[in-house]
């Protein structure tokens, strides 16, 4: 038996992050993972390799639609989809060995299995069980499916199976309108599948701001992606080879149904904790099945935390490393804080799409007064240079102080250019104060200052 100062279940960018942090401050620490490979969901199968086909693709759409007027002539490149997989996987394993061996750096050790909590202070991995003074539950998240639509990940598939496809399909049904959804559904669209996106709601990426929500569905139309709103799907009949997906609208309950070679189920995420032995513990789960946790990210068990996918917030692998960060600090007799107001969400399509902080329907909710800044990329001169025009930057800031309270760009490196914002947000600035920081030009970023100046008395290349 093995005794430790704490003991993570979970490698995820949760899980890796918190041992890290938690044997930088001279903690013993271990970490259970199950898979053969560290990094969870994100480096495994998703975050890292889905945008490695994002890339992949997007230089492919590059090749066939802008190369030309640029002067770069000759045959558009052919996809060799094996090859395009064994880059994926390549991706995959740089990045999991580097966990691997930051691990061995800061004398993590790997508990190689997957981990139980029989009751407090113990973590039993296979047949052996280990003390720990803390155990950090960072155990992520699952796909969610629908009633009546049976997932085989090779024609039914959620993410992890659109990962690894053995052929590019003709037709492709992406149910589901989201982050996952669009960008998986963007790289098949580029790579020439007919995608149909099928979503229950009026709009696309819930939550997220509405001039943004029209923009963003205008521009993946003007793609080939191909939308069907309002519906709610039933079910879905496959064979080996085919799927139909049947849905109904609900403007009209009229029952439709439409045929794929794929079908994406695309809806969520769920928290993921099975086997870990919560009911026995007397852990308490929200409605949502969630870990219920306090402010400093303890469970009901005194010395068991939980952090990530696994507990309430939005399911983003920044937040989990945040609060892997945090927790870390609380476990070692510091202070740790997570500013949930201030934390980005992107979605890695192209153009770019990031949010930060409040939008305008949720202030409008709240009854606060403000006011918007807001700035086109057609008025911003590396932006039309490389083709990269179309979108916008938007900034919404208190009336009366001009403080800033959220961000919404949709444009060239959007994911990129919100942390300037969520810096400013961080310290508390104004539009002025970022309206009066010199950027450098030409520069995408030229159009979030552009956007702060939009908030005072103009923009000055509008």
């Amino acid at each position: 038996m093995s005794t430790y100062d704490v003991i993570v279940i979970g490698s995820g960018p949760g899980g890796y992050v918190a041992a890290i942090r938690c044997a930088q401050l001279g903690l013993k620490t271990a970490c259970v993972e199950g898979r053969e490979t560290l990094g969870g969901t994100c480096l495994n199968v998703g975050c890292i390799p889905s945008k490695a086909l994002l890339h992949a693709s997007h230089m492919l759409h590059e090749a066939e639609h802008n190369f030309a007027e640029m002067g770069l002539k000759g045959k558009s490149p052919s996809v060799d989809w094996k090859q395009m997989l064994t880059y994926k996987d390549s991706t995959i394993d740089t990045n999991t060995k580097g966990i691997e061996f930051l691990f061995k750096k800061n004398k993590i050790d790997w508990l190689k299995g997957w981990g139980s909590i029989p009751e407090a202070g113990k973590v039993k991995v296979g047949d052996e069980v280990h003390e720990a003074k803390n155990i950090i539950i960072a155990t992520g998240s699952e796909p969610s499916s629908l009633p009546g639509v049976e997932v085989d990940e090779k024609v039914v598939v959620t993410s992890t199976g659109a990962l690894e496809l053995g052929k590019v399909p003709k037709k492709m049904v992406v149910i589901g309108a989201g982050v996952i959804g669009l960008e998986l559904g963007s790289v098949y669209s580029r790579l020439g599948s007919e995608v149909t996106v099928v979503e229950f709601l009026d709009a696309i990426t819930p939550g997220m701001d509405p001039e943004v929500q029209k923009t963003f569905q205008r521009m993946l139309k003007k793609q080939g992606l191909d939308f069907i709103m309002g519906a709610a799907v039933q079910k879905v009949e496959a064979t080996k080879t085919k799927a139909k997906v049947h849905y109904k609208l609900r403007k009209d309950d009229s029952e439709n149904a439409i045929d794929a070679d794929v079908v994406l189920v695309a809806t969520g995420r769920k928290p993921y904790h099975e086997g870990v032995g919560l009911d026995d513990l007397g852990i308490r789960l929200t409605k949502r099945g969630q870990i219920a946790v306090t402010k400093e990210w303890e469970t009901d068990v005194k010395g068991i935390y939980a952090i990530g996918d696994v507990i309430e917030g939005p399911m983003l692998a920044h937040k989990a490393e945040d609060e892997g960060m945090a927790v870390a600090e609380v476990i070692a007799g510091k202070h740790g804080h997570v500013n949930y107001g201030v934390i980005p969400g992107v979605i890695y399509t192209h153009p770019e799409v990031a949010s930060v902080g409040e939008t305008e329907a949720t202030l409008k909710e709240a009854g606060r007064a403000y006011k918007v800044g807001k700035f086109s990329f057609m008025g911003n001169a590396r932006a039309k240079a490389n083709f990269s025009g179309d979108g916008f930057v938007k900034i919404v800031a208190d009336k009366e102080t001009d403080r800033i309270l959220g961000a919404h760009i949709i444009g060239p490196s959007a994911g990129d250019l919100i942390h300037e914002i969520c810096v400013a947000m961080e310290f508390g600035a104004s539009a002025q104060d970022l309206a009066m920081t010199c950027h450098a030009h030409p520069t995408y970023s030229e159009a979030v200052r552009e956007a702060a100046l939009a908030c005072g008395d103009g923009p000055i290349h509008m």
